[in-house]
C-alpha cells in the first residue's frame, strides 16, 4: 500500500508542476495581448525575445497561399500608431500548450474584431523559451482568414 501511495504522490506532483508551467506560458501570452491591446510597446517587448521571428500565412485574392515574414518592430509601430478612434481586439478562443523543459508551444485559435465588427479569424502558434524563470516568445506565426470561422458573434 505504501509504494502505491508514493507513486500517486509523485504522479500528482508532476501533474501539478505541468499545470503550473502551462499557466506560466498562458500568462506570458495573455501579457503579450494585454500590452498589444493597450498599445504599450515597452510591455509588448518585455514578453518577447530580442530575436523573435514573426510570420503570417494567408491567402491571396487568387486563392494561392503566401508566407510572409515580418519585422517585430514594424508590428509594434503599426499597433502603437492605431488612433484612439479605432477599436481592435484579438480574442483568444482557446489554449493548447505543450512543454518540454525550456521549450513550449501554444496553439491559440482567435478572432480579430475591428470597431466591434468581426474582421478575420485564424490560429496563432507561439514558440516560447524559458530563460531562468521567464518564458519569452521566440517565434510567432499566425493564419488569417475570413471564411470558415466558427465563433463570429459577440
Amino acid at each position: 500500500m505504501k509504494p502505491l501511495l508514493l507513486v500517486l504522490c509523485c504522479l500528482f506532483s508532476v501533474m501539478a508542476a505541468a499545470q503550473d508551467g502551462q499557466e506560466a506560458v498562458k500568462n506570458t501570452i495573455k501579457d503579450f495581448f494585454k500590452s498589444f491591446h493597450a498599445q504599450d510597446s515597452v510591455a509588448m517587448k518585455a514578453t518577447v525575445s530580442s530575436t523573435i521571428v514573426l510570420q503570417t500565412v494567408g491567402a491571396k485574392k487568387d486563392g494561392s497561399q503566401y508566407l510572409r515574414t515580418e519585422n517585430f518592430e514594424d508590428l509594434v509601430r503599426s499597433i502603437t500608431s492605431i488612433p484612439d478612434s479605432v477599436q481592435f481586439e484579438e480574442r483568444i478562443l482557446d489554449y493548447s500548450i505543450q512543454i518540454d523543459g525550456a521549450m513550449a508551444n501554444a496553439w491559440t485559435p482567435y478572432e480579430f474584431w475591428l470597431n466591434n465588427e468581426f474582421h478575420h479569424c485564424g490560429v496563432n502558434s507561439f514558440q516560447l523559451f524559458k530563460e531562468k524563470d521567464t518564458w519569452k516568445i521566440i517565434y510567432l506565426i499566425d493564419t488569417r482568414r475570413r471564411e470558415g470561422c466558427q465563433n463570429t458573434s459577440e
